[in-house]
């Protein structure tokens, strides 16, 4: 029998539903940090992420750890959380108990986008059903996928505001990926990227933008064709820059290089807070599906030059500096910020933007000072520890 025709008297599966959009508390925060495992002989990665998890279930932490597709990351994520200081205490709390884990085991952790010198093929993945999956589907990308990012949710009132504001918050993608960008590295070289990271992300098909919804109803039309294909079984598989996670109530946004410190990475929690506040409570423009026209000039420009990109501006077209454009966004923002408590990390952010400087460039000085990036690596678990 041809595999292509169904057979008589079965009838197919039925699509799944798009999940109810769950209520949530609006500008709640939640933050999730891919972070490497090395050893403490070569700093290349170390695949202990079993051992790390079983001494981490020792502790009572807020949010959770984690396994990640291969057996030398680990993700950590805070709770629902009410501001940054409070992901930031959440953050450091997880990382203490990391960092003595790690000591344990004569390993240590470090953040960043990539791991400057690690071998993709040598990466183990890691024994879970559904990483299975995805390796037998992905092939050799699941283990070029031992890359690490932070994603940020940000709590929306309801599910028509969640599109309203994964649209508006795209015009931001380049702020975003400079302000975070940390892997300039890839197996041994310098890419000439900030944010060589992306470019991973960019190989799956389900990768890039949203759709442009702003209705939940549209949304789950949209959701409704590509389940029908067998393409798409649930949200989990959309590598969409930014995404609704209805189970949640969030968007959440997934362009960020994991930064090099738990501060940084709580300060860009808070950037993301003060820009949803904006939204929601000024309304300060509509986006629309011409914002897109440019999207992957801007994203391209930041991946690429980070903080010394060019920014279009998707209304008028205009060319600017990006760190210009973060600069007016951070004035725009800054009554939120003070308000909800996020104005020192959004303040060292808008000083980062106006020197150009951020965990790229550091990577890159600490390469050209120490030549080898085995020390960048020990230098870099250091200042995850907050010890550099």
């Amino acid at each position: 029998m041809d595999k292509a025709v169904q057979a008589p008297g079965v009838a197919p599966a039925p699509a799944p539903a798009l999940e109810p959009f769950q209520q949530s508390a609006a500008l709640s925060l939640g933050v999730e940090l891919e972070l490497q495992l090395v050893n403490t002989h070569d700093y290349d990665l170390a695949p202990y992420s079993d051992e790390m998890l079983r001494l981490m279930s020792k502790y009572e932490l807020p949010g959770a750890v984690v396994p990640e597709m291969t057996s030398s990351m680990i993700e950590i994520s805070t709770g629902v959380c009410d501001s940054s200081a409070q992901v930031l205490a959440e953050l450091s709390e997880i990382r203490d108990a990391l960092v003595k884990s790690a000591d344990k085991l004569n390993i240590a952790i470090v953040g960043g986008g990539t791991h400057p010198f690690q071998q993709w093929h040598e990466r183990r993945i890691y024994d879970r059903p559904r990483f299975r999956e995805l390796s037998e589907l992905y092939g050799y990308l699941s283990k070029q996928f031992t890359i690490f990012g932070q994603h940020v949710h940000v709590g929306c009132p309801d599910a028509d505001s969640a599109l309203l504001m994964l649209h508006r918050m795209s015009r931001y993608i380049p702020h975003f990926i400079a302000l975070s960008a940390s892997s300039p590295f890839v197996q041994g070289q310098d890419t000439q990227f900030d944010s060589a990271r992306l470019n991973s992300v960019f190989a799956f098909p389900m990768s890039g933008r949203a759709p442009f919804c702003l209705d939940w109803d549209d949304f789950g039309k949209f959701f409704a064709k590509t389940t029908r294909t067998g393409v798409v079984k649930s949200m989990k598989d959309f590598y969409w820059d930014i995404r609704p996670k209805p189970e949640y109530g969030t968007i959440e946004i997934r362009v960020f290089d994991t930064p090099l410190t738990v501060e940084r990475a709580a300060a860009l929690a808070g950037f993301v807070q003060s820009l949803a506040s904006w939204f929601l409570q000024e309304q300060p423009f509509m986006p629309q599906e011409d914002d897109y026209m440019v999207y992957t000039y801007n994203r391209f420009q930041a991946c690429r030059f980070g903080l010394e990109a060019v920014y279009v501006d998707p209304v008028t077209g205009q060319h600017m500096p990006l760190r210009e454009h973060i600069a007016l966004t951070l004035r725009q923002i800054g009554d939120h910020a003070r308000k909800l408590g996020a104005s020192h990390g959004v303040q060292l952010l808008g000083e980062d933007a106006e020197l150009g400087t951020n965990d790229a460039r550091w990577l890159r000085e600490k390469q050209v000072q120490e030549r080898l990036l085995a020390e960048v690596v020990r230098q870099g678990a250091e200042r995850f520890r907050g010890k550099a």
